[in-house]
């Protein structure tokens, strides 16, 4: 009898414990487009490897785009070539290309549905950087032109200017030369003035 109580406390033990791992499971969140996604990588995947290009070590940079770069054509699909954008997009290592970046990324944001949602996130954020990037880069580029064109209109005045003070300095040096053959003239008719007197 006491055998028989034993296992039917068991049993019913196992039945709460069964019936509140059920609770769990049903109130846990549904699927996510995470797992209907296979061989997709986490966000932190990528990530991790954005931190480690932009570490500044040139073997490891040139390392991680060659690799990006490889995967992006020989298995294109939306993740490698995620992957590659990211990589184009980075600034701080030789091959940063904001305009490659720009287009890969635009493209990948057509095909969402064979995204994840970390995918589309890092697409939409990166994108976002690399077009402000470029209208900064452009601003740049037109301020420096700008003050190139006003660096060189100001040495152009300067040349100017000097160019007028070389050539004052030269006709006052011819009328100086004028002066003093007139004075040795002067003084010429004058001493034989005085001879002729004596």
């Amino acid at each position: 009898m006491l055998v028989v109580a034993l296992l039917l406390s068991t049993v019913l033990s196992g039945c709460s414990q069964t019936k509140g791992w059920l609770n769990s499971v049903r109130t846990s969140s549904p699927p996510t487009e995470e797992e209907v996604i296979l061989g997709a990588p986490s966000a932190d995947d990528y990530l991790s490897e954005l931190r480690d290009l932009s570490s500044g070590d040139p073997a490891l940079q040139a390392e991680i785009f060659a690799d990006s770069k490889a995967a992006a054509q020989l298995t294109p699909n939306p993740s490698t070539d995620l992957r590659y954008a990211l990589v184009l997009a980075t600034p701080g290592h030789p091959e940063t290309d904001p305009q490659q970046a720009q287009n890969l990324l635009r493209e990948l944001l057509t095909q969402i549905e064979l995204m994840t949602q970390a995918e589309i996130s890092l697409a939409t954020i990166y994108l976002a950087s690399t077009e402000e990037l470029m209208v900064l880069s452009s601003e740049a580029r037109r301020l420096r032109a700008t003050s190139d064109r006003a660096q060189r209109t100001e040495e152009a005045a300067i040349n100017q200017r000097l160019a007028t003070v070389e050539a004052d300095n030269r006709r006052l040096r011819r009328e100086l030369e004028d002066a003093e053959d007139k004075l040795d003239a002067i003084t010429s008719i004058e001493r034989s003035i005085r001879d002729q007197d004596q």
